[in-house]
């Protein structure tokens, strides 16, 4: 009976804590406090994801999961903005790259046609490894 007292009041104690502490990234006390700094690189990384690298994208959402998940806590409605921008980058972005690829290694000739040939990278290798 004891330990089950004892375990309900670590939770609650537990429970308190983690409502006073907000912490803005995935690894809690021991990343960014300063609002400006995480706003600041949220915003470079989610610019950066239009340069063809929506994986930065993903790093964005994942080092900043706390401010995504927990939406009724984020105390930055800007630094919000960005990582909801970043992770619907990287979902539209995931999926195209899925679909084409997809497309290519299934359909080939009968989806593509006689064309398919031409865009196989392979092909293209050998046409410009003869042309040397």
């Amino acid at each position: 009976m004891e330990t089950e007292v004892s375990v309900v009041l670590e939770e609650e104690q537990l429970s308190s804590l983690q409502q006073r502490e907000r912490w803005l990234t995935v690894d809690g006390p021991l990343g960014m406090r300063d609002q400006e700094a995480a706003r600041r690189q949220a915003r470079n990384f989610f610019y950066a994801g239009f340069a063809f690298l929506p994986w930065l994208w993903f790093v964005n959402c994942f080092y900043f999961w706390p401010v995504l998940r927990y939406h009724h806590r984020s105390p930055d409605p800007l630094l919000r903005s960005y990582i909801v921008r970043s992770a619907v980058g990287f979902v539209v972005c995931s999926s195209l790259l899925l679909t084409w690829a997809l497309t290519f290694a299934i359909g080939r000739e009968r989806l593509l046609g006689s064309s398919w040939e031409s865009l196989a990278v392979y092909e293209l290798a050998d046409k410009f490894a003869n042309s040397f």
